[in-house]
C-alpha cells in the first residue's frame, strides 16, 4: 500500500489503497446547489493506470474535464453515473440523497467492487461491500479524481440541457449553485420544478413566499 503523504511528495494522486482488491471510486457533484439533481460517479480503474493531468475536477477547467472525460471512459475497466432527483432530495435530505445517488452509480458497476474509496467522510453502508472515507480523496485517489470528473460533466450536461428550458436562471453558467443571479431570478420569476424546496433558496427566511412557476 502506498501512503498518501508518500504521493503529495511527487505531487501525484495515488493509483489505489489496496493492490488486490478491486477498488471503484466514488464522489458526488452539485450538493450545494439549489436547482438540480444530484450525480455521483464510481469509477475502477486498472491498477497501472497513469495520467499526470487527471485530478480533482475542481481543480480543473472544463475543457481539461471533458477531456479527461473521454480518456476514464475508455480506458476504466468500469464506470457508471447515478443520479437522484430533486423531489427525492427533498424528501432525504441533500446528505441521504448524495448516499443514494454513490450507490445508484456502484450498482450499475458492469464489475463488482471489492472496496469503495469515498470522497468525504460519511457514508451510508452498500451492502456487503466495505469501503473507506477519505477526506479530500479526489485528489488523493486517481479513482475518486475520476469520479469527480464524471460526476461532474454528466451534472453539467443535464444543467446545460434545463438552461435551454429556463434560461432565466442563468444555469449554463452557475449550474444550479446560488450565484447573485440566480437568486435575483429565483426573486423575479419564482421556482421551477426543478428546484429544492427544502433549500433556503433567497438566502433569508422567505422560502414560503415563492411563486411557483
Amino acid at each position: 500500500m502506498v501512503s498518501a503523504e508518500y504521493a503529495a511528495c511527487f505531487e501525484m494522486l495515488l493509483p489505489y489503497l489496496h493492490k488486490d482488491l478491486i477498488e471503484a471510486g466514488c464522489d458526488e457533484a452539485g450538493r450545494g446547489c439549489l436547482a438540480g439533481a444530484v450525480y455521483a460517479a464510481a469509477v475502477i480503474l486498472p491498477k497501472d493506470f497513469e495520467n499526470e493531468e487527471l485530478n480533482d475536477s475542481k481543480q480543473l477547467t472544463e475543457r481539461q474535464r471533458y477531456k479527461l472525460r473521454e480518456v476514464i471512459e475508455q480506458n476504466a475497466l468500469a464506470w457508471a453515473v447515478g443520479v437522484v432527483s430533486p423531489e427525492e432530495i427533498d424528501k432525504i435530505n441533500i446528505l441521504n440523497a448524495s448516499f443514494l445517488a454513490m450507490h445508484r452509480a456502484i450498482n450499475n458497476l458492469k464489475i463488482r467492487p471489492e472496496l469503495l474509496l469515498i470522497d468525504g467522510n460519511r457514508f451510508n453502508k452498500y451492502e456487503d461491500i466495505p469501503h473507506q472515507t477519505i477526506i479530500k480523496g479526489d485528489g488523493k485517489y486517481l479513482s475518486i479524481a475520476a469520479a469527480s470528473i464524471l460526476a461532474k460533466t454528466y451534472r453539467d450536461d443535464y444543467m446545460n440541457a434545463l438552461d435551454k428550458e429556463y434560461p432565466q436562471y442563468d444555469w449554463k453558467k452557475n449550474k444550479g449553485y446560488p450565484t447573485k443571479k440566480h437568486r435575483q431570478a429565483i426573486q423575479e420569476y419564482g421556482v421551477t420544478p426543478y428546484h429544492r424546496m427544502t433549500y433556503n433558496l433567497l438566502g433569508e427566511d422567505r422560502q414560503l413566499e415563492l411563486p411557483f412557476k
